[in-house]
């Protein structure tokens, strides 16, 4: 049961919000005209945007030159911050101050033949730029946008070119640094090897060792003991590179060792896993964007990764083992060599003593000199040919073409943007407007707010019946007021009832008119009596003269059955209000009208009595509160509700009887809930009228 009653509720409440819409329907699909009226104007008035692309490939500057490498394999690792510091470059001030220089663009962006400065050139061509990654690749595009195709495309060709040029300046300035590092190492290296040699000459000279060839003469223990410090020397240097290696590796858990893999080690199997899992790797961040963790494909990428990365421990696991097991090997060369060198130095050193130590030792020093010598030469000659022969970072995939479909203004788009926001500032100035109506809007408002009963609702445009007839569809809205106001007496004959309004211009005179006809047409006596002795109407509805009526009644001038008149309407009779003399605003004395409304509660079964508005005016009070009872009149839509509270709380104040209100003038075109009910009476009346025909052409 509650759940149906909220339900009831929830519909009840949206039915509301739909009624504010459906009663300023003009003003919605008005503001909605207007908006996208504007937004098609404004997209017609704008200038055609074309787009052109280009596309780069570019790849990261080779590591540090390291002179004293004996072999160095480099692998690029996947680096997620390379290709977002490349975005940037590219829109940055020095590529684009370049581009703006090489096209000339001051001169041709300035007008009436003036220089554009170059800030305002600078974020002209800055917001006309947007770099991004092409999706499942490593590839840049530039794009650029402007009101000539054929300026975008060069544009964009020019940025592809500055930036190449510029990573190619740079790679030739660092090689040029490094070059002239190199030649101030060997200029001081070839002093070394000059200091050596000059050295060992001093030796030989001092120990008297003589020199056949250039070289001393040795017997064959000291040649042997040579080559045996030349392999004990290039033994104790492998052994040493693969203990650090190993210690490296050791000191790695699994999480490191995987991550470190690419910088420790060049055996070709480890290098293409790696790049297998680099290459699932970007393949998972492409499809998490767009599919999210949950997706199949990215779980069968996760477990691919970690199937690799298994893959990889175990080669890492095996080249541990290896390089164990290789350290082990020149472990025991290295000790085997030292101990047979050691052996042969002893024999050496008891044949010969210690005269020709100082000779080997410079003469192993001078072997240093000479193969770091020999390094920078080598290093150096490399670095010549990659200044001469230049590895190009940038590669130009595709170069920008003139489109001549232009990308914006998208004329539908924005037309349909413009109905959705014309819509919804439609609708919102209709909340808006109707949160500041503080007018009656329906029955509900007049019981809720009011606390007065309903009795009757009457559509717009409703004229007096003696006009439509009494069979026209609206007169049922009166028959219906008039069976509620009977409901609200006891007494059924011998009432006056006194129909009031609190302003001027809602309907009162034809509402108390129509009521006094339809009761008139059920075979009652009634009297219409005009009290609004400052703006009577009702002696125009009928047609008939003003001249005598109540005034001259209270003013004792002409007796009440005088004043009274008959007219076309069978059962109806009239009292006019007569005219007012300036001199007698003050003609309804309380105690006349009371003698008045009681003499004709005896002759009539029904009087009606149309009276002044309530705000601003006493008659209506005087009136009111001699009537049996009070039906008030409110317009729909029209006058605030404070205004009508005030009215209200000077008749209860009075004591007056009101029996009910009745909701006049309703747009039942705006209001669904109106027009159903209006729709419902039309149609059975319609139906009820075509039955009489057919019954009287039977």
């Amino acid at each position: 049961m509650n759940d149906q009653s909220d339900q009831q509720s929830n519909s009840l409440h949206f039915l509301d919000y739909w009624r504010v819409i459906s009663s300023r329907k003009e003003l919605v699909l008005a503001v909605a005209f207007l908006v996208v009226l504007t937004g098609t104007v404004y997209t017609l008035l704008l200038p055609n945007i074309y787009a052109a692309s280009s596309r780069i490939s570019v790849s990261e500057d080779m590591p540090e030159i390291n002179p004293f490498a004996v072999q160095q394999n480099y692998m690029t690792s996947y680096n997620p911050y390379f290709l977002k510091t490349q975005f940037e470059i590219l829109t940055s001030k020095p590529i684009l101050n370049e581009v703006i220089n090489r096209l000339n663009l001051q001169v041709e962006w300035g007008q009436d033949g003036q220089t554009l400065s170059r800030d305002v050139a600078l974020k002209i061509l800055k917001n006309s730029v947007s770099v991004f990654q092409q999706r499942d690749t490593s590839l840049i595009v530039i794009n650029v946008k402007r009101d000539n195709p054929d300026e975008a495309a060069d544009i964009a060709n020019e940025i592809a070119e500055v930036y190449r040029d510029s990573r190619l300046d740079l790679a030739s300035r660092d090689a040029r640094i490094a070059i002239d590092k190199i030649e101030e190492s060997l200029s001081e290296q070839r002093q070394r090897v000059a200091d050596a040699e000059e050295n060992i000459q001093q030796i030989r000279e001092d120990l008297n060792i003589a020199v056949v060839g250039g070289e001393g003469q040795f017997d064959v223990g000291e040649v042997r003991m040579q080559q045996l410090e030349g392999d004990r020397l290039f033994a104790q240097r492998e052994m040493v590179e693969k203990e650090g290696l190993l210690k490296i590796l050791e000191n790695l858990d699994d999480k490191d060792l995987l991550e470190q893999a690419s910088y420790i080690t060049f055996d070709q199997s480890v290098m293409n896993t790696i790049q297998q899992i680099q290459d699932v790797e970007v393949q998972l961040s492409s499809v998490q964007e767009d599919y999210g963790d949950n997706h199949p494909e990215v779980k069968r990428l996760k477990s691919q990764i970690i199937t690799l990365e298994g893959t990889l421990k175990k080669r890492l696991n095996g080249l541990r083992n290896g390089l164990e097991t290789e350290y082990i090997i020149a472990k025991n060369n290295f000790e085997s060599l030292d101990k047979v060198l050691a052996s042969v130095r002893t024999d050496t050193i008891e044949s010969q003593g210690a005269k020709f130590r100082p000779y080997r030792n410079a003469l192993a020093d001078l072997e240093t000199e000479r193969f770091i010598y020999n390094q920078l030469m080598s290093k150096h000659r490399q670095e010549i040919i990659t200044l001469q022969v230049p590895r190009n970072p940038v590669d130009v995939i595709d170069i920008a073409e003139p489109n001549m479909r232009p990308v914006s203004p998208n004329l539908f788009l924005n037309v349909l943007l413009s109905i959705f926001v014309g819509l919804g500032a439609g609708v919102g100035l209709a909340y808006f407007i109707e949160y500041l109506d503080r007018s009656i809007k329906s029955a509900d408002d007049i019981e809720n707010l009011l606390k007065l009963k309903v009795l009757g609702l009457v559509p717009q445009k409703v004229r007096p019946l003696i006009e439509e007839g009494p069979d026209s569809e609206n007169a049922e809205s009166y028959r219906v007021m008039k069976t509620n106001l009977q409901f609200t007496n006891e007494q059924e004959e011998g009432l006056a009832h006194c129909v009031l309004s609190s302003g001027a211009g809602e309907g009162k005179s034809t509402t108390v008119f129509n009521l006094a006809y339809v009761a008139a047409q059920q075979g009652q006596r009634v009297l219409l009596v005009d009290a609004d002795l400052r703006r009577p109407v009702q002696h125009t509805i009928l047609g008939m003269s003003n001249r005598f009526g109540l005034t001259n009644v209270l003013l004792r001038d002409v007796p009440v059955e005088e004043a009274i008149k008959a007219t076309s309407v069978p059962n109806l009779q009239f009292l006019p209000s007569g005219r007012l003399p300036r001199a007698s605003l003050g003609v309804l004395d309380p105690k006349k009208i009371r003698e008045l409304i009681q003499s004709l509660k005896m002759k009539y079964d029904l009087v009606f009595i149309d009276t002044p508005p309530v705000v601003g005016i006493s008659d209506s009070s005087i009136i009111a509160k001699e009537a049996d009872s009070s039906i008030l009149v409110i317009q729909y839509r029209k006058y605030p509700i404070d205004m009508l509270r005030k009215a209200l709380a000077s008749l209860q104040a009075q004591s007056i009887n009101i029996s009910g209100a009745v909701l006049n003038n309703i747009n039942v075109m705006r209001d669904d809930y109106y027009y159903y009910y209006h729709s419902y009476y039309s149609d059975y009346y319609q139906q009820s009228d075509e039955d009489n025909t057919e019954v009287q052409t039977v």
